[in-house]
């Protein structure tokens, strides 16, 4: 032992000597040739060398005779030289006159053979270790040492290259810590880390300039492919066997590994990591699934040489973060290459079966987080399942149940107890209360009646989620209830399951609720123009499924269908008759020969086949044709009627909009009968939507024909507490149809003639003579005789036109008259919106005591359905006045009931939707000139309520957890943007017409700005 140790104390030091030696020399060399030949002298005494190819270059010949004479160690001496050098300080000695002197001083005139053979050797033959230690230091080199930096970098970044991926350094790396023992030393452990940390750090170091290769997305890649070569290769030496049970370290080479894959992971290059790892170990399970197995399967797995890596990988990771975020990517990418239930539970059981049993970080991993907080795929939450909670392999494609139901009594009651509170319903995104409730359905599949009668509160839980998520408008998470109700009734009792949707109807439950196809529309704002108001950026914003769903089919019936009806009935002549029985959309027929033909008929059967007549129908005819208001409003009344109710509802939209003179005065009490009667109490079983349908659009008509009688009833009743939601959200969605209707309103009139009232006429030609302008050939007016009475008081006169060419000649003569009907339509111009005039009584008396709690009414709460309802009015009256003086009068009254925080702060996404809707109308009703004006007037009204749009969408931006909050935020903001550009544009050719006339600005106009959100911040305009 003493001599062994002797014999190294002694090749250290004659290394040190040498390396010595061959610093002097190069410091002092004068040629590139000496440089080489000094570098040589110590390269031939650690690797085998290519003379002939060292020779080819450049050489002087007195510098090559000294090259060949150099003496050449035996294989024996030269691994001793090499072990002493590489494992001392010889090596970090001398890498540092490599990289710096010689790199910036004599690099470049080094033949090219010379570079490989001398200099580069001592890098790519090396022990990977220490190379790595010596080079990436030098991608943090500065130009302070007098060295030529860009040199030095650039040398540096191509040495990293050749060593790490064209010659599998970072392999070699992990094959050079294997060792005898069979677990890594304690002083070992900060070696391999701080080695893959320096790997890591590499992409990060190198310059902007650096090889391609080196940029972390290529650079991860390849490493992680020469990694995972250990397991393909199936390397005895490094993958020997330990005992994980005795101790919980592992070898060198899977420590390196392991630390490697934690740095890219929080390099957030986890994908490039699990693109490799994913496609191998697939292969590697489908193998092993598709061969014959006699035994059981996790004997086979576990025996086999091929398994050894992937069953140590993931304990080899200590980072709790990288091992979250490889199994993250790891189920996504199961997902992209289409595993099957089978073979993604074999391949977490490959990975994780041991760190979930002995890591309790690892199990809280799948059992709670990517349960219940994280959302994957529900394919990935049927194989977290199987895997974490149910523990025991699926048969085919569904899942199986194990022996032990502990671990899935105690997930179901978690999910629920999160499951069932309001507070996750109102808060949770869309996709976080899909994936959670189809856990509670998994889950919940795999129990049956005793255990569930054994848990505690679960049959509770399970019913209050389900009535809170009842009463959502939102109809997917309506939806949601009625699956889990399903599942709960199937295994209470499985002979009346219980069917809440008719979309649950069959017995496998979608458990994706039609989330699984990316088919949801993107916020749209191209064809948003300030030409087009009612097809304004504002129009795209409201989420018709939500604030207008019954609104939705009334405007489709009413004012999309019928547009060629109303505009009939507004073109009419006012003076024409009309008989108020053809109102009823029947055909005015004889009766009496209906009844002529019926007896003959009769008359003509034959005697011997008397059958019996059908008298059912026969009053038809002696049914009352309601042709007054006042005898529909007496049929509306009488509840014990419902065909008399029918007939009413039948006919009363037709005659409110023929205006007859009594609609004024009975106006009130329809719209207050319309609003209390109940169709679907009075309607025939399957035809409740179409009297909805007829009583809305009869209201629809009201509103329009009469608006301001029927707005002070429908005001009244919509927070009367006399009403139910269910009306207070008709009303609302009445009140937004008319105001639409208003604005697409037309209304004849003529079209104003521009022209001089004084003509000019030559002095050769009377006064009364036509004008003899014409078309060229065009023959002189003749008076012509009139064959009428002889006191004639008008002249005729008539003249020769040419024929136009290709046109038939049928005649010699033009005459001209009273002005035709075609020339009267000519000079027709239609006139659009009706509604400005009537936005303040849609709106003000609307907006007044929303926020007050009475008896029955509780918008900001418990009727949140109704305050989003109407918000979404009040935003569509905005819309509908647009670029109109009454939107500026009704903007800041509206700003305020948006700005309050039980409105923009509300708890349900439904509402918060409803006021970004209603703040977008806001934006574009406003006419720039208008806000302009606010601002040099000092009205700081008008700015602070624009200011408070957009502070509060960003804030939307950054923090709502829904979805279509933050995209109807993110449009918000860039009608703002657009709004204060033009703002800005007319507050400049203010200021220009102030300074061209003298005047100067009102001093408070400095008060007021406009802000501009851009990327680099915002541009205030004053």
């Amino acid at each position: 032992m003493e001599v062994a140790s002797k014999r190294r104390r002694e090749l250290e030091a004659a290394v040190l000597d040498k390396v010595g030696e061959v610093i002097s020399a190069v410091r002092s060399a004068q040629r590139v040739d000496q440089v080489i030949c000094a570098l040589h002298s110590l390269a031939v005494l650690l690797f085998p060398l290519d003379y002939s190819s060292l020779l080819s270059g450049s050489i002087d010949q007195r510098y090559r005779d000294q090259v060949l004479s150099a003496k050449v160690p035996s294989e024996e001496e030269r691994w001793e030289w090499w072990q002493a050098f590489y494992h001392g300080a010889a090596y970090p000695t001398l890498a540092r006159v490599l990289l710096l002197d010689v790199a910036s001083n004599w690099l470049a005139c080094f033949p090219l053979s010379a570079r490989v053979h001398v200099y580069d050797v001592f890098f790519v033959r090396g022990l990977s270790s220490e190379v790595v230690q010596t080079l990436v230091p030098c991608l943090q080199q500065n130009a302070s040492d007098g060295h030529d930096i860009n040199y030095v970098l650039s040398n540096t970044e191509r040495l990293l290259v050749h060593c790490l991926l064209e010659n599998d350094g970072v392999l070699q790396m992990a094959r050079e810590f294997c060792r005898s023992e069979d677990s890594i030393s304690e002083w070992t452990k900060p070696t391999v880390a701080r080695l893959a940390q320096m790997v890591a750090s590499i992409p990060d170091k190198a310059r902007l300039r650096a090889p391609v290769s080196l940029s972390s997305h290529l650079f991860f890649k390849q490493i992680t492919i020469q990694l995972l070569s250990l397991a393909e290769k199936r390397d005895e030496k490094v993958l020997d066997k330990v005992s994980f049970f005795s101790k919980s370290d592992v070898d060198d080479a899977l420590q390196f590994v392991g630390e490697t894959f934690s740095r890219i992971c929080r390099r957030g290059s986890a994908d490039v990591l699990l693109s490799e790892i994913s496609p191998r170990i697939l292969r590697h399970v489908q193998s092993l699934l598709s061969s014959d197995i006699d035994s059981a399967v996790i004997d086979v797995f576990e025996a086999h040489p091929g398994s050894q890596f992937w069953l140590k990988m993931i304990e080899a990771i200590k980072d709790v973060y990288a091992v979250e975020r490889i199994s993250e990517q790891l189920l996504h990418h199961l997902v992209t290459e289409h595993a099957s239930d089978v073979e993604a539970y074999w391949i977490l059981w490959l990975l994780f079966h041991r760190t979930i049993r002995h890591q309790t970080s690892v199990r809280s991993m799948f059992v709670d987080k990517f349960v219940l907080w994280k959302t994957f795929p529900i394919c990935c939450l049927r194989w977290i399942l199987q895997f974490a909670v149910l523990e025991c392999p699926p048969d085919s494609n569904s899942l199986t149940k194990g022996h032990s139901i502990s671990g899935l009594v105690d997930t179901l009651q978690r999910l629920l107890a999160v499951w069932s509170k309001k507070e996750f319903v109102q808060s949770a995104s869309m996709e976080q209360q899909t994936y959670v409730s189809a856990a509670v359905g998994l889950s919940l599949e795999k129990m049956s009646k005793e255990e569930l009668d054994e848990t505690k509160d679960v049959m509770h839980l399970i019913l209050q989620g389900v009535s809170c998520r009842l009463e959502s408008p939102n109809h997917l998470v309506r939806k949601m209830a009625s699956g889990v109700a399903l599942v709960f009734s199937k295994v209470i009792d499985p002979k009346n399951p219980l069917y809440l949707d008719d979309s649950c109807s069959s017995d496998i439950i979608d458990w994706e609720f039609g989330l699984a196809t990316p088919d949801k529309g993107n916020l749209d704002t191209s064809d948003c123009t300030e030409k087009d108001v009612l097809k304004s950026k504002a129009s795209i914003l409201a989420p018709e499924s939500d604030f207008n769903h019954t609104a939705n089919r009334g405007m489709s019936n009413n004012v999309k269908s019928k547009t060629k009806k109303l505009s009939e009935f507004k073109i009419a002549d006012p003076d024409e008759i009309i008989d108020p029985v053809t109102l009823n959309n029947e055909p005015v027929s004889d009766i009496d020969d209906d009844d002529d033909n019926a007896s003959e008929n009769s008359e003509s059967s034959s005697d011997s086949s008397l059958q019996p007549y059908d008298l059912s129908d026969d009053d038809t005819d002696l049914k009352r044709k309601f042709s007054q208001l006042v005898d529909v409003v007496g049929a509306l009344r009488k509840s014990d009627d419902a065909d008399g109710v029918e007939r009413a509802l039948d006919v009363a939209e037709n005659l409110v909009r023929a205006s007859p003179d009594e609609l004024r005065h009975v106006a009130s009490d329809l719209v207050r009968t319309l609003v209390q009667v109940r169709c679907s109490d009075l309607a025939v079983e399957g035809e409740e939507e179409s009297a909805e349908d007829k009583r809305q659009r009869a209201l629809v008509a009201l509103l329009v024909t009469c608006p301001f009688e029927s707005l002070d009833t429908l005001n009244k009743l919509l927070y009367s507490p006399n009403v139910d939601i269910s009306q207070r959200i008709m009303i609302l969605d009445v009140m937004t149809d008319a105001a639409q209707e208003l604005a697409n309103a037309k209304t004849v009139k003529p079209k104003h003639r521009t022209g001089s009232l004084i003509t000019s006429i030559s002095e050769s030609q009377p006064w009364f003579l036509p004008s003899g302008s014409g078309p060229p050939g065009a023959t002189s007016w003749k008076e012509i005789s009139d064959t009428g009475t002889l006191l004639n008081w008008s002249s005729r006169y008539e003249r020769e036109l040419p024929s136009k060419s290709g046109q038939i000649k049928r005649g010699k003569t033009r005459r001209w008259s009273l002005r035709s009907s075609s020339v009267q339509e000519n000079q027709m111009e239609w006139s659009h919106n009706k509604f400005p005039v009537h936005a303040a009584a849609f709106m003000l008396p609307a907006m007044q005591g929303f926020d007050k709690k009475r008896h029955g009414v509780d918008l900001l709460d418990r009727d949140f359905v109704v305050l989003g309802k109407l918000i979404y009015m009040l935003g569509v009256c905005m819309k509908c006045a647009a670029m109109h003086p009454e939107a500026s009068a009704l903007a800041p009254p509206l700003l305020d009931l948006l700005r309050s925080r039980e409105v923009s702060h509300h708890k349900e996404a439904y509402v918060r939707r409803a006021v970004l809707f209603a703040a977008s109308c806001i934006l574009v009703a406003l006419h720039p000139s208008y806000v302009a004006s606010s601002l040099v007037e000092g009205n700081l009204e008008v700015s602070k309520g624009l200011e408070w749009v957009r502070i509060w969408a960003l804030h939307v931006v950054e923090s709502d957890t829904d979805r279509e909050c933050y995209t109807m935020a993110m449009t918000c903001l860039q009608l703002h943007s657009e709004m204060a550009f033009q703002a800005s544009r007319a507050l400049e050719s203010v200021e220009t017409t102030f300074k061209t006339r003298s005047v100067g600005l009102p001093s408070n106009l400095s008060q007021g700005t406009i802000k501009i959100p851009t990327h680099k911040g915002n541009i205030d305009f004053v």
